[in-house]
């Protein structure tokens, strides 16, 4: 997927080089976040993080090179959080509330994450689809090995990823975004049990539903 233009710049190889590359990715968060894309330049990551001008070029091609490099980052790292924050656990409930909570914690430590990730869809649409399309591509794997496992029921995978994904996203602006907390402890259990109640086995919702008494009226 080609996600910015002219040639690529090889990641630095020195411990000096690559602390450089992550003050301008972290000035690049705190730009785009506070001022968007649009207005956001290359002068305002810099002073941000403390660089020459000329050294940005060192690392980036343009602004568009950053914010791309930027978005796929933080992908990356909400990725590897949630995948080490749920290692051992094989009960799929249980690997969705931590889930849930890694992601929280994640955007309250990166709040900026939802402005840059909306603004990516002006900016570069393709990128914008990736985003969302790599986050739903592991989520997919991880539900069809609970499917496989008799743990849920069957249904369509990508629609249930998504549905999950958008869960999350919306409760956490709701919260972390307007708020600036993560979700209490109760808005996080009936997530749960919304989930727990969609996607638990017939047998175990069936067994949930107390059984009318004979004569009983509904």
């Amino acid at each position: 997927m080609s996600t910015s233009p002219g040639k690529l710049i090889a990641p630095p190889s020195t411990a000096r080089g690559q602390l450089t590359r992550i003050r301008l990715l972290e000035a690049a968060e705190a730009i785009f976040g506070e001022k968007g894309y649009d207005r956001a330049s290359i002068t305002d990551i810099t002073q941000r993080a403390g660089v020459a001008q000329g050294t940005f070029y060192v690392y980036f091609v343009d602004k568009k090179a950053v914010f791309v490099e930027l978005v796929r980052d933080l992908s990356h790292r909400l990725r590897r959080e949630i995948a080490e924050s749920v290692a051992g656990l094989n009960d799929r409930i249980a690997i969705e509330r931590q889930g849930f909570l890694t992601f929280f914690e994640f955007i309250t430590r990166h709040r900026n994450l939802y402005r840059i990730v909306r603004q990516a869809e002006f900016v570069d649409e393709e990128l914008y689809r990736w985003y969302y399309d790599r986050m739903a591509r592991g989520y997919v794997q991880g539900l069809e090995k609970a499917m496989e496992s008799h743990q849920i029921r069957r249904m369509d995978l990508e629609t249930l990823a998504y549905c999950l994904m958008g869960m999350c996203d919306l409760l956490g602006m709701r919260w972390v975004l307007w708020r600036g907390e993560c979700p209490p402890p109760e808005v996080i259990e009936s997530m749960l049990t919304f989930v727990r109640r969609g996607m638990e086995m017939p047998e175990a919702s069936s067994a949930s539903i107390p059984q009318e008494s004979e004569g009983g009226s509904r």
